[in-house]
């Protein structure tokens, strides 16, 4: 760990650095929610300065900018390598007015440049068209959480400072946001976090009793329940209250009593990473500290308008003078507030900060907005991936045998571990074995830092590098913050459970889809989900448990961003992993199941197939190499993958008449036409596949819609018939599932007969034996409470044939690729 030095008292010379920083922080985000013109009031303020349309949230900024101005000193003080993390997002300007008063701002914007000129800039920008938004979002440098959408703040903070033993993540948590259910459940970070080899997280309630129409829960509780709330969760409160007031006492005392709290947490959390990291201590989970900071909503802005309390109330929440623009007595209210906060003394004559405002400054990259740990990119380093190959499950030919595929996946993320000890980590909501990823507990344990009763605790430590914790937001949040901070992860989870985390993926979408138009953001790892457990195979869980939604959310984001691909065995699984590992700036969404399930392609057939994104399983099909086929079976997920094979083999043994091509597609963003999305596969490819004019059933593992969506502007799209889950579940066997959804073999047989331009003998005959086969389904399972031995025992070219009673004669006459 670098040296890092206690914070001194504060002395009256840094007290009026800290406060001349404060004040100009207020007065620039005060300006950017009003003027457009005479930023610096070097004439009267009139009404043709003042912005047409008033956005903003001034009410959480004074104590925001306020925090920041301590955590500058402290910085500049001590060394302390540190971020600054604002649940209340919507506090946006005062953080934007931080990085500027720092100059990070201008290095990254230089337009907006540090003089009368740049002020105007700054002010006109903020929340308007061409502009910036009112959020701390990714044009904020130092910001690695947005805060629109509340909830995620502490989470990400905790995932920041994982292996990353000398950053500390102060993080600002508004007492509206503390109602989110994801913030509620996101204190229990501390039980996860080793100081030892952990970076620290020192939280600030932020307590100011008002949301944006009424009262908060914590800001109104009294103090002995709100202290022993948080007590209970294992942290040492710190309280801070501010006087009513704004009188210069009252505004020092403040100071004082803040610089004091931060100097307290700050060398508590000194002393427990010295014992942790100097072996003297027992292991037990330390009592980390946190702030309680309660202050006035609105702090040192309007008291009264218009005879009605503003400060201190709800109506501080937003813009607390609405009609400066024409009423007279607010704008003059608006002059008079600018001016409280003495600008002449903050800016100097070319209207850049003053020396006393920039001495408050740390330098360099210690400077909050600028540390490279908020731009994590700048720090990456490339994971040491073992050889994906050597892991290959052997495949002499497709389907004859099944295996669980993701356990090749952990045991690909063994190897990971143990190559990268600092910078990769799996999270995973108490379901690491269940998803058959078990191998990487070879490596490492599960982290936890409370008790632990061992043996029965097995692969539980303090040393552990495995995230579990039974809370979808917290995996997915940690996972956040730790690729937003440089280092490598997968998330993995039960398919349908993504869903309670799919708004934190599509909002980190947004962020990667912004942070691309940003040429001084750095490249960050990209954000790996694996969702396994799937819909068609939770058919012991029921209906609850099944549902592909989260497929439907990523493909709503841009084609820059957003990645989807379905591996249908053990080595495609593989390639796309190591894909995913290596890339930039994506969302990718892995989807497979845990269970055993049929292996189709050897490893060098796979790293091709996965290459091109999708393609021809000539062996499945019966074209016979003239002309195109009547019809297309197309399929991906690997579930209905068999399905569409198993149908493709009764076609060909049954309706030998009727051509049909297998088209397997493992990325499904290559569905879409180029010029929406980069993956786009081109139209003479598109037409290899899928014909120009040739009706395409096609089997998906989620919604039918997705598809059409898709294929979308493809030549004559009508010719997709799509399957797919269509919301019928219930507890029952694996086959019924793909049954209930139509989207078994014998419907797809049907489909193809029905859509095939042409009828050959036979065809009446087949599908009469296929509805045949569906009503035997239904009463098999009921009466033996399993599928048929012809669906549960099936392997391609395992030639199946059925007598009156039911049972299967095989001939176990495999078929090569």
């Amino acid at each position: 760990m670098a040296s890092v030095a206690n914070l001194p008292e504060i002395t009256n010379d840094e007290l009026a650095r800290v406060d001349a920083w404060w004040r100009a922080n207020n007065y620039l985000t005060v300006g950017q929610i009003y003027l457009m013109e005479n930023a610096l009031l070097r004439e009267p303020l009139a009404a043709e300065h003042i912005k047409p349309r008033l956005l903003g949230h001034w009410g959480t900024s004074p104590g925001l900018s306020f925090e920041f101005a301590h955590l500058q000193r402290l910085v500049r003080l001590t060394g302390q390598q540190a971020i600054f993390i604002t649940g209340p997002g919507h506090g946006g300007p005062a953080i934007v007015a931080g990085s500027y008063l720092e100059g990070s701002y201008t290095e990254c914007f230089p337009k907006v440049t540090q003089d009368a000129e740049g002020l105007r800039k700054l002010f006109r920008q903020f929340s308007a068209p061409g502009g910036i938004p009112s959020h701390a979002s990714v044009t904020t440098p130092g910001s690695i959480h947005e805060g629109g959408e509340l909830g995620y703040a502490l989470i990400h903070a905790f995932g920041a400072v994982m292996d990353n033993p000398d950053l500390l993540a102060l993080c600002v948590v508004g007492d509206g946001e503390a109602e989110t259910g994801p913030l509620e459940g996101s204190w229990k970070g501390i039980s996860f976090i080793n100081p030892a080899r952990d970076g620290a997280v020192l939280p600030i309630l932020h307590l100011n009793e008002n949301k944006i129409a009424g009262p908060t829960v914590l800001g109104r509780k009294p103090d002995e329940e709100v202290h022993k709330l948080f007590e209970g969760h294992g942290y040492r409160v710190i309280e801070v209250r501010v006087a009513d007031g704004d009188d210069p006492e009252t505004l020092q005392a403040a100071h004082r009593d803040f610089a004091a709290a931060i100097a307290d947490a700050h060398s508590q959390i000194l002393e427990i990473q010295a014992a942790a990291r100097g072996g003297d201590w027992d292991a037990v989970r330390p009592q980390w500290p946190m702030i309680i900071f309660r202050h006035p909503k609105g702090w040192t802005g309007p008291h009264e308008v218009d005879g009605t309390q503003v400060e201190g109330t709800w109506r501080a929440h937003q813009v607390p003078l609405a009609g400066v623009k024409d009423d007279a007595e607010h704008l003059a209210i608006l002059e008079g507030w600018l001016k409280s906060y003495r600008p002449e003394e903050l800016f100097d004559a070319n209207g850049a900060p003053s020396e006393i405002v920039t001495s408050n400054n740390p330098s360099g990259e210690l400077r909050v907005s600028a540390n490279p740990h908020a731009n994590g990119g700048l720090l990456t380093q490339d994971l040491d991936l073992p050889d994906f190959r050597e892991l290959a499950v052997d495949v002499p030919s497709p389907a004859q045998e099944r295996s669980e595929s993701t356990r090749k996946l952990g045991e690909f993320m063994k190897g990971i571990y143990e190559r990268n000890p600092h910078n990769f980590r799996l999270f995973c909501p108490d379901e690491t074995n269940s998803n058959r990823l078990g191998a990487v507990f070879d490596v490492t344990d599960r982290a936890f830092m409370e008790q632990t009763h061992q043996p029965q605790d097995g692969k539980i430590s303090r040393d552990g590098r495995v995230m579990e914790v039974l809370s979808e937001h917290n995996c997915h949040g940690w996972l956040e913050g730790y690729t937003l901070t440089g280092r490598h992860g997968l998330f993995a989870t039960y398919e349908s459970f993504a869903m309670v985390s799919a708004s934190q993926t599509v909002q980190h979408g947004k962020w990667l889809d912004e942070a691309n138009g940003l040429d001084w953001r750095a490249d960050i790892p990209s954000l790996n989900i694996l969702l396994t457990s799937t819909c068609w195979r939770n058919d012991h869980n029921g209906f609850s448990h099944q549902g592909p939604g989260l497929i439907q959310n990523v493909l709503t984001q841009r084609g820059e961003v957003a990645r989807v691909y379905l591996p249908p065995d053990a080595n495609s699984l593989l390639s796309v992993a190591d894909h995913a590992f290596r890339s930039r700036n994506y969302l990718n969404v892995i989807v497979i199941d845990k269970q055993p399930q049929p292996q189709w392609m050897t490893m060098d057939e796979a790293i091709k197939h996965c290459t091109a994104g999708a393609g021809i399983w000539g062996w499945a099909g019966n074209e016979d190499g003239h002309g195109e086929p009547d019809i297309v079976l197309a399929c991906a997920g690997d579930v209905v993958t068999m399905e569409t094979v198993a149908a493709a083999e009764i076609l060909k043994q049954r309706l030998p008449g009727l051509k049909t091509r297998v088209v397997n597609v493992v990325d499904l963003m290559t569905l879409i036409r180029p010029k929406d999305h980069p993956h786009g596969m081109d139209e003479t490819f598109f037409s290899e596949l899928f014909t120009t004019s040739k009706d395409v059933v096609f089997a998906f593992h989620g919604y039918p819609g997705a598809i059409h969506q898709l294929v979308h502007g493809r030549p004559d799209a009508d010719r997709f018939r799509v399957r797919g889950f269509i919301e019928e579940g219930t507890t029952t066997t694996p086959f019924d599932m793909v049954v209930r959804n139509r989207v078994s073999r014998y419907h797809l047989v049907m489909d193809a007969i029905n859509n095939a331009k042409i009828t050959p003998p036979g065809a009446s005959e087949l599908k009469a034996w296929c509805q045949a086969q569906l009503e035997r389904h239904e009463s098999y399972i009921v009466e033996h409470l399993e599928d048929m031995p012809e669906v549960s025992q099936w392997k391609f070219g395992y030639q199946q044939s059925v007598d009156g009673a039911g049972n299967a004669e095989a001939d176990t006459e495999g078929a090569k690729a």
